[in-house]
């Protein structure tokens, strides 16, 4: 059953944040992730909730958000991006 990681950020260094950006899409490619969402505009409909810049990934299950966020490739990306962000980051499985 797929699973969608849904990540929240909240960018404090833009220029310094850039080349997680760059990167980013290369790792997910290698790990056969999915963009559904990236950073597009976000409309608030109900509640106060409003993130800055809100990313939703596809996976296969949540195993393999488990395996792609654990993964080498990801932990440096992690590192590289926690200095210049906030992150809110859930997994969750999709209905059958």
């Amino acid at each position: 059953m797929a699973a969608y990681v849904i990540a929240d950020v909240t960018i404090e260094d833009a220029e310094k944040f850039d080349e997680y950006l760059a990167r980013a899409p290369d790792v997910l490619r290698v790990h056969d992730v999915k963009y559904l969402a990236r950073g597009g505009e976000v409309v608030v409909l109900e509640g106060d909730w409003s993130p800055t810049r809100l990313v939703i990934l596809e996976f296969d299950d949540v195993d393999h958000a488990r395996r792609w966020y654990e993964s080498p490739e990801y932990r440096e990306l992690r590192r590289l991006r926690a200095p210049f962000s906030r992150t809110n980051l859930v997994a969750v499985a999709g209905v059958e």
